[in-house]
């Protein structure tokens, strides 16, 4: 006979920053019957590798390191008796909030919920989706990988470093890898502008004099078993390289730091529509996704600059799933939001017709503007500007919408940038 079937009101896949943080806030609302599947051994996600500080600036106030940060949140889910079930694989998640996983010490489960929270973050992008030309040789890796051999496991990945791809992680684990022994060459950038935070290009490369090579790319890896050697190369307009730009770096490894991609293959499992920008649900103002009942938050909805502002937003995932599961969320007429000119990816993607709270747009320019102004229009009709002096695709811009701006939808939503050098 088979085992019965698991009832509980909210399910959070993820342990991570996203998770804790929308579980907690899901028992803070009065949720009883909760549980957080988590595929790792312990609760924390990515933060628990991520050792330097700066985080928690916005949330606490304080900088934390990051196990710092994610031990508050698994404190405070403790002290709510928040259930953590680690070691456990999620494989599949239906459209009527049946979850099916398994794990060594429970076997099969299935479980339906009242509610589901989708938490599993991001994965960084391979050396396969990157078409390099060269041998495969050992000594390549992602920026993650090498971060996770350091900092958790006390592995050197290599003493001379190239790092393709300006993102955050490459940026810190040039700093990492420098303050450990090893000499970081270059970090190659095939876009004219980083991927990463500012503040990251000045802490991890010019405070150790690290060149950034924009406009650049490798075009070539070389060794037989183990890297010897990168070729990189200045790219035109149409991200070609250009012949006579080359320049050979004697190296050992090759770090990867050329995007993130959300999980959500279980996503695409429960019939979850997925936005082609951001590779994330397409949500509406209470993070809920295509299908009702099931929402998305954290670096699995869209990838995150800062753990303070994913939590913050799923904290509200958080409590509009409690509210689902009381079923005090019903099925409403959308608003769509729409990218207009310099914008890519905003979310959430539709706005409740008759909501009266305020709603925070939240994009990535698709190109550097100076001294430039993002405009949200509803019908034609200019209903919100925010100036900056840069908007970067390195970090993400917010434009918060007004409770009484909200109310007063009736037309599709665009969000643009205008002016700008």
């Amino acid at each position: 006979m088979s085992d019965p079937i698991m009832q509980v009101d909210v399910l959070v896949i993820g342990a991570g920053p996203a998770g804790l943080a929308a579980a907690i806030a899901a028992r803070e609302d009065g949720i009883d019957s909760l549980l957080i599947l988590e595929r790792e051994h312990t609760p924390g996600g990515i933060l628990r590798q991520c050792i330097h500080n700066g985080f928690g600036l916005h949330r606490f106030k304080e900088e934390l390191t990051g196990p710092e940060y994610a031990q508050r949140d698994i404190d405070r889910a403790r002290e709510l008796n928040i259930r953590i079930q680690c070691d456990t694989t999620v494989l599949s998640v239906e459209a009527d909030h049946t979850v099916t996983c398994v794990s060594s010490e429970h076997g099969l489960q299935v479980i339906r919920a009242g509610a589901i929270i989708l938490a599993m973050g991001c994965r960084e992008r391979p050396r396969g989706a990157l078409a390099t030309p060269g041998t495969r040789c050992a000594g390549i890796y992602s920026a993650g990988t090498a971060q996770k051999f350091v900092n958790l496991e006390g592995y050197m990945p290599g003493k001379r470093v190239v790092i393709l791809g300006s993102g955050d992680i490459g940026l810190i684990m040039a700093r990492r890898m420098t303050l450990q022994g090893a000499k970081v060459l270059a970090c190659v950038e095939l876009m004219p502008y980083s991927s990463g935070l500012n503040r990251n290009i000045v802490q991890c490369l010019n405070d150790y004099d690290i060149p950034l090579y924009l406009s650049h790319t490798v075009i070539d890896i070389q060794g037989r078993e183990r890297l010897s050697g990168v070729t990189v190369a200045r790219v035109d307009e149409n991200r070609q390289p250009i012949p006579g730009t080359e320049i050979h770096f004697d190296c050992d490894t090759l770090l990867l730091s050329v995007g993130l991609i959300p999980e959500n293959e279980l996503s695409q499992g429960a019939g979850v529509k997925l936005s082609p920008l951001t590779s994330g649900a397409e949500v509406d103002d209470v993070l809920q996704t295509s299908v009702p009942g099931i929402f998305a938050c954290g670096n699995v909805l869209h990838v995150h600059d800062l753990v303070d502002h994913v939590s913050s937003e799923s904290f509200r995932a958080g409590h509009a799933a409690a509210a689902y599961a009381r079923g005090q969320i019903a099925q409403a007429e959308t608003i769509a939001v729409m990218d207009g000119h310099g914008v890519r990816g905003t979310v959430p993607q539709r706005i409740r017709r008759g909501v009266k709270e305020p709603v925070d747009l939240m994009f990535r320019p698709d190109r550097v503007f100076r001294k430039a102004a993002c405009v949200v229009r509803c019908g034609g009709v200019e209903i919100a500007r925010k100036k900056a002096p840069i908007f970067t695709p390195g970090e993400m811009a917010v434009v918060t919408l007004m409770p009484e701006i909200v109310a007063g939808l009736n037309d599709t939503v665009t969000v643009e940038i205008e002016g700008g050098d």
